[in-house]
């Protein structure tokens, strides 16, 4: 079953095409990477699908209904989360009042205070961040703040989440601490998709990976594939070593 599509999506700023055309079905339950170059329209996509932007043409739909330019919190009470390429905290919130946000204002029930923080207690000790409960957010290193968002945005219990370069500015160590979250993430049911540049990580933990280069879709397919896809490899990867990884 499709859980989300995108028909012919197209953004236009100005004259410049930064999306054009982007055909894409993702299966409930993948894990599907979103790889590209610098200003490759990956970041620009998931503003369109979360809502931050308009799409100029073609559709945009969620288990079959559009969401093309509904509002970024009629699209999370859908339920599709998202985090961002630069984390956005809230400075004098705690990490557990963060994530505590999160239940009681992203979801379309309400919810009581007893089963939001309980809910959100949970979400910390997932992430790994109980013991920085107390901590302001903006207080953890980078790899923390960015496992406090993700926590953040599986609060307002989404089915699908989109993950904007979670692990960018990472370590190895973290990125494979991230790695295991992603995949924890998505035995809770929730469909994955991910804008990413780290390379060893993308191909270990992808279903699927769509490449996207000046806003067109270039390549769509199994990890391996793309591994060694001839034009992903002159216009992105520049080597097919991960082919034999």
């Amino acid at each position: 079953m499709d859980i989300l599509e995108g028909e012919k999506v197209t953004k236009f700023f100005g004259g410049l095409a930064a999306v054009y055309e982007v055909d894409f079905k993702i299966k409930q339950g993948e894990i599907v990477g979103l790889i590209g170059p610098n200003g490759a329209g990956k970041t620009t996509l998931f503003n369109l699908i979360s809502g931050s932007l308009n799409t100029t043409g073609g559709e945009i739909r969620y288990r079959g209904k559009p969401i093309s330019n509904l509002k970024p919190h009629q699209i999370c009470k859908l339920g599709i989360a998202r985090t961002f390429q630069s984390v956005k905290l809230f400075g004098n919130l705690t990490v557990f009042d963060h994530v505590f946000l999160g239940s009681i204002c992203g979801t379309t029930s309400r919810t009581k205070t007893a089963d939001a923080q309980i809910k959100s207690a949970a979400l910390l000790e997932l992430v790994g961040l109980s013991e920085k409960k107390s901590e302001l957010g903006k207080n953890l290193p980078l790899a923390e703040q960015k496992r406090l968002e993700a926590a953040r945005a599986l609060a307002t219990e989404p089915q699908m989440l989109l993950l904007d370069e979670v692990m960018a500015g990472l370590t190895a160590t973290e990125v494979n601490a991230f790695t295991t979250l992603i995949h924890q993430i998505r035995s809770r049911g929730t469909t994955i998709l991910l804008v990413e540049h780290v390379m060893q990580a993308i191909m270990a933990i992808c279903d699927r990976i769509l490449v996207l280069h000046h806003g067109v879709k270039l390549a769509e397919g199994l990890p391996q594939e793309i591994a060694k896809n001839p034009k992903v490899i002159e216009v992105y990867l520049g080597t097919d070593a991960y082919a034999e990884r």
